[in-house]
């Protein structure tokens, strides 16, 4: 995978980024959503590929565009033969979430953004639309933090790994009933809680750059966006642990399948042969090639969201690369108008 592919992937992102800005704070989430699709999705088929999504517009909603399986780029075209060279083409698995946070864009709320992930084929773990246990830690604590260990010996472990004492910490976990124990042990410990009402994309990789003050992520979310969070964090050296979660009764709404032993009969159908297995950052996201890119809708802790002026949009991304080992943040002014001209007399 290319350089000229990191940028146009930018492009994907920050197209989706502007569609949904532009209904920020109209409390019209599922159009936010929508049109970050599909301005997504347009982006893509023009760009000199054969992607398939394998994370993508989902299972809960029949999604028409960039739904699991649907094959995007030029190179899918029937008539790629005539410019797509089979010998040169690499196929791309892509992992997809084009309005990450669709209630944040609504509400006109902090933290939304539009993000995607891209690796060969059979480089990112195709994770049902369960829910995931999840733990996001700094580089220093990579390793040695662990999700089967308890919130307590965390932060504790923590503490160690990152010079400060516990009371320093703050730890990002979703606003969530289930979640209710899982805060007060972190309290409890001493540590400072960070509750977001969504977008734990954001706060996972948050935990990979210095300076923004979030030291870990901790408890359950979707699993989907795990996969995408994985693959930034491996890209970062990040810590990052994901543990599907099947049982409805312990996220207690919104999970696919109504019943524990009916999921777990889904998961075996997709070859997932132990459904308690913790995943690390590098088996979900597993490829050679690794490629991260997100742009800010609303602004976020690490990117600015879209600002719209007379004549332009202004838009902050973030693109991380396994293959050149950098994160770049971009920061673009798309010029909408032409400038006028001046008429001398």
């Amino acid at each position: 995978m290319d350089s000229t592919l990191g940028l146009e992937i930018i492009e994907v992102v920050e197209q989706a980024a502007i569609a949904s800005a532009k209904w920020m704070g109209k409390g019209e989430k599922n159009t936010a959503d929508q049109v970050a699709v599909e301005a997504m999705r347009e982006r893509m088929n023009r760009i000199h590929m054969r992607g398939r999504i394998v994370i993508g517009e989902g299972e809960r909603d029949d999604a028409p565009m960039l739904y699991i399986g649907e094959e995007v780029g030029i190179c899918t075209r029937e008539d790629a033969k005539s410019f797509c060279n089979p010998d040169e083409l690499v196929e791309i698995d892509i992992a997809v979430d084009p309005c990450e946070g669709t209630n944040l864009v609504a509400y006109g709320q902090n933290g939304s953004m539009a993000v995607l992930a891209i690796s060969e084929k059979g480089g990112l773990f195709a994770a049902p639309d369960f829910y995931m246990k999840k733990l996001a830690a700094p580089p220093a604590a990579k390793g040695h933090v662990d999700i089967d260990k308890s919130a307590t010996e965390n932060l504790k472990i923590l503490s160690d790994c990152l010079n400060r004492s516990i009371e320093e910490l703050v730890v990002v976990v979703m606003d969530r009933p289930r979640h209710k124990e899982l805060i007060q042990e972190i309290r409890n410990a001493g540590a400072r809680v960070r509750l977001i009402s969504d977008g734990d994309v954001s706060a996972a990789i948050s935990c990979a750059f210095s300076g923004t003050n979030i030291h870990a992520l901790m408890g359950i979310g979707a699993a989907p966006e795990g996969v995408i969070s994985a693959a930034a964090m491996r890209c970062l050296g990040g810590h990052f642990q994901g543990q599907l979660i099947y049982d409805p009764e312990v996220v207690k709404t919104g999970l696919i399948g109504e019943s524990r032993e009916g999921n777990l009969e889904r998961l075996a159908s997709m070859g997932i042969k132990n459904p308690d297995q913790v995943y690390n950052c590098e088996e979900l996201a597993c490829g050679e090639t690794v490629l991260f890119a997100a742009c800010g809708i609303t602004p976020g802790t690490l990117m600015e969201g879209v600002r719209f002026f007379h004549g332009g949009v202004r838009t902050q991304s973030l693109v991380i690369s396994s293959q050149s080992s950098t994160a770049r943040f971009v920061d673009t002014v798309h010029m909408k108008e032409s400038p006028k001209v001046i008429q001398l007399h």
